[in-house]
């Protein structure tokens, strides 16, 4: 790897990012990692960063490890996804009684890029099982599209209610109105959607951990 690069591309997202390097080589466990990058460029040492700082250090810096090292890719694609509430997939979610701070109730890391404009959900509920098991994490694009797009699509759907569910999006009978259709449950009919968002990952349980973005020491 030519380490100038890698550390021009780890500046610029720093720069992007708002963070200080020591704030970065903290939150990945990986103290004085930014600093000792740029000692070893000024010195011409050639054992400044290993890949597994690089790996450690992409979630922080919301990119990939594969963009630090090499330039592939896009820099903002991440593999971290927020997840801001949970998703009924039989279950009933209230959002306005979910009590989710701002940030959201917390972010994880998945196994591949994920682009910055996206949220992320936790499926609670069995009814769309066995697309979809409880405890796995879907994400979706955060900007809500069209009811119209997402028909005959697994989508997260908020309806004018306030419920929030996971289902496959049929027309409804009335127009304006649409049926959400569950794998093992009896279709919820006649629905009128304020928010929808067709699902483009899933995370199975067990294959994604909460990130720590708190400093470690010792």
């Amino acid at each position: 790897m030519d380490l100038e690069d890698v550390l021009i591309r780890i500046e610029s997202r720093l720069t992007a990012l708002g963070l200080s390097a020591h704030a970065a080589s903290l939150a990945a466990k990986k103290p004085d990692a930014i600093r000792n990058l740029k000692r070893a460029v000024k010195s011409g040492d050639r054992r400044g960063i290993t890949t597994e700082t690089l790996i450690a250090l992409a979630p922080v810096l919301k990119t990939s490890a594969a963009w630090l090292l090499e330039g592939v890719g896009e820099p903002g694609t991440g593999t971290l996804a927020k997840v801001v509430g949970k998703i009924g997939a039989g279950a009933e979610i209230l959002p306005e009684y979910e009590q989710i701070p701002p940030e959201g109730l917390f972010e994880i890391t998945v196994p591949f890029p994920i682009p910055e404009d996206t949220i992320a959900f936790e499926v609670e509920g069995e009814s769309m099982w066995p697309r979809y098991d409880p405890g796995d994490v879907i994400i979706c694009w955060k900007q809500s599209e069209d009811a119209e797009n997402v028909i005959g699509r697994e989508a997260a759907v908020r309806t004018n209610d306030g419920r929030r569910y996971l289902k496959r999006v049929r027309r409804g009978a009335i127009g304006g109105t649409y049926d959400l259709e569950s794998h093992n449950a009896e279709p919820i009919r006649g629905v009128e959607i304020a928010w929808a968002a067709a699902v483009q990952a899933v995370v199975r349980s067990g294959q994604w951990q909460v990130f720590d973005r708190s400093p470690k020491h010792g």
